[in-house]
């Protein structure tokens, strides 16, 4: 069994890697800089903001944090299939692999909320 897919933090810093990887790859266009500069923003983000929410002062303070990962997530998810959909892109196995990836981080988010939400 691979620990790492269960550990939450560890599975940010892999996506956050693997986004900044990616981004690495894209061409020097005008789009694929754009979409490239927000995507390493969003896609870096949710790892960085998850260190936060561990050491949140109140539950409401971990909800909130939680959401902002959350938010960076859905944006990285949209930007993803913007580059997919426009094919600006290396590889059709790699930018399907981080559509994924970030599609169930997204899904694991919605439910930590949930659950946070409901204990509160």
């Amino acid at each position: 069994m691979n620990d790492k897919k269960y550990n939450l933090e560890e599975r940010l810093i892999d996506f956050a890697v693997a986004i900044i990887n990616f981004a690495e790859t894209l061409p020097n266009t005008k789009s694929a800089n754009h979409l490239g500069g927000q995507l390493l923003r969003s896609g870096t983000s949710p790892s960085l903001n998850y260190g936060e929410a561990r050491s949140a002062e109140s539950q409401n303070d971990f909800i909130h944090k939680m959401k902002v990962c959350l938010k960076e997530l859905r944006e990285s998810y949209n930007c993803l299939c913007i580059l997919h959909r426009a094919k600006i892109y290396d590889s059709e196995e790699q930018v399907q692999s981080h559509i994924a990836e970030c599609n169930e981080l997204i899904a694991i988010f919605v439910k930590s909320i949930s659950t946070a939400s409901t204990k509160k």
